[in-house]
């Protein structure tokens, strides 16, 4: 791309907001006041849009990188005060260059913002779980499964301030041959202010404090975030506990097994002893407050969970009364990064009301991480987990599910952008039998 081409291009970026500006001076040597883009260029270095070659010179004639371009159009980006003609242009060019842009950590979200009010991500996966647990575990049959999950996430502009979130989310068992329709799973309402967010309807939950130890589900209600390098979040409202807000009612694990995999096999079994002791209130009242603070390479958390539900009296061991509806859980833990690459977390969780399996930790060390963005990057991670199900009730975890303590050693990897692989293998034990319990998990998943 020659600079002639340049300068025809950013004289149009400029010509409807520099008409009436066109007597700034000429910084450069090489280009003469008779020169077609004399204009132009001059308004364009008093903009600070191009600096030239630090020797005043221009060199207008001189081969340039897309890079430099990109340097050229990420200025022009900051401008304010710019027709709308001349936005647009600069928007086709933001999109063009917009892998530079990204390299130089320009963010386009200016171009998204006007370009449509909508904007719409989404990811598909596919994932594997083969089970190898001890015959004497009836509870916990061998399993080998396979999954396809699909999610498309619109995301509307409402004004400066206030966007709407929602998730449709469909599913394919390819072993059954199986689908469900696309369904709605959360839509949310979200305001940000300087040092404040909040967000009203149903939306992801996820134990923040923890990293995800004690939940990643979702909720309906309301969850507001204050502060900077301290956050307190404060969340109240009612939460599913059946997993992944699937209605256990049918009464047994091989109904819930129907829906396409089975990652909370402790939770639902709880729920359908409840069920059979003629209990059905999945639904419980929850709120929470966490609190997590990151200082340089330390970040560290605590939290609160208070759920409220009649079915907790039936959970198994929870309360040998069978009397108690509620869970208060305490979390408390934290994260080192030592430097890029390497990271040390350790999360421990409790509930002071269960009887049994009423307490939580897991300690993780992790090295690097695959992204999506970054085509060869590469992660791994060694973790112990102990995850009493009557604490843990919906972990992130796919290498381990709640009633379990073990092992889990894991890697990821990106062969291509948006897209990565990652695998991980957990030699584990029932908490209920103490008996072994393994775990060979895999995913693929495409992001975009």
């Amino acid at each position: 791309m020659k600079k002639t081409l340049v300068s025809a291009l950013t004289t149009a970026l400029v010509v409807g907001a520099a008409s009436t500006t066109f007597a700034a001076a000429n910084p450069f040597s090489d280009v003469p006041a008779d020169h077609w883009a004399y204009d132009a260029v001059s308004q364009l270095a008093a903009d600070g849009v191009i600096e030239g070659y630090g020797d005043t010179t221009f060199k207008g004639d001189k081969n340039i990188t897309r890079y430099e371009m990109a340097q050229m159009i990420a200025k022009a980006m900051a401008k304010t005060n710019v027709g709308s003609s001349d936005k647009a242009l600069i928007d086709k060019l933001a999109a063009e260059f917009s892998d530079e842009l990204n390299n130089l950590g320009v963010r386009v979200a200016n171009l998204e913002k006007n370009a449509d009010k909508v904007k719409f991500t989404g990811m598909v996966r596919y994932d594997y779980w083969s089970t190898r647990n001890d015959a004497k575990n009836t509870a916990r049959p061998d399993q080998k499964i396979d999954h396809v999950l699909f999610r498309l996430y619109p995301d509307a502009e409402i004004n400066d301030h206030w966007h709407v979130q929602a998730r449709l989310q469909g599913t394919w068992t390819p072993a059954k041959d199986t689908a469900s329709e696309m369904k709605l799973s959360y839509v949310h309402a979200e305001g940000n202010y300087s040092n404040f967010n909040v967000k009203l309807g149903k939306m992801p939950l996820y134990s923040t404090s923890d990293d995800g130890l004690i939940m990643d589900g979702m909720f309906s209600g309301a969850q507001m975030t204050f502060g900077n390098k301290l956050k307190a979040i404060v969340s109240a409202g009612r939460q599913d506990l059946s997993a992944d807000g699937y209605d256990l009612m049918a009464g047994s694990v091989s109904e819930y097994d129907k829906v396409g995999y089975v990652t909370s096999d402790m939770t639902v079994s709880n729920l359908v002893r409840a069920h059979q002791n003629g209990e059905k209130d999945d639904v419980a009242d929850y709120q929470s407050l966490q609190l997590v603070e990151t200082t340089g390479k330390l970040t560290a958390g605590a939290g609160y969970h208070r759920f409220q539900s009649k079915d907790f009296a039936f959970f198994n061991g929870y309360d040998k009364t069978q009397k108690e509806d509620k869970a208060d859980i305490w979390t408390v833990g934290g994260s080192y990064a030592f430097d890029k690459n390497v990271a040390l977390a350790g999360y421990y969780g409790e509930n002071t009301d269960a009887d049994a399996f009423e307490k939580a930790g897991s300690v993780q060390l992790s090295y690097k991480g695959a992204s999506a963005a970054n085509k060869g990057s590469w992660g791994a991670f060694a973790a112990y987990r102990h995850l009493g199900q009557n604490v843990s009730f919906s972990p992130t975890y796919d290498d381990m599910w709640e009633g379990m303590k073990g092992y889990s050693f894991g890697a990821s990897y990106a062969p291509l952008k948006h897209v990565i692989a990652s695998a991980s293998y957990t030699m584990g034990k029932d908490l209920a039998t103490d008996t072994d319990s393994n775990i060979l998990f895999g995913r693929l998943k495409l992001v975009w």
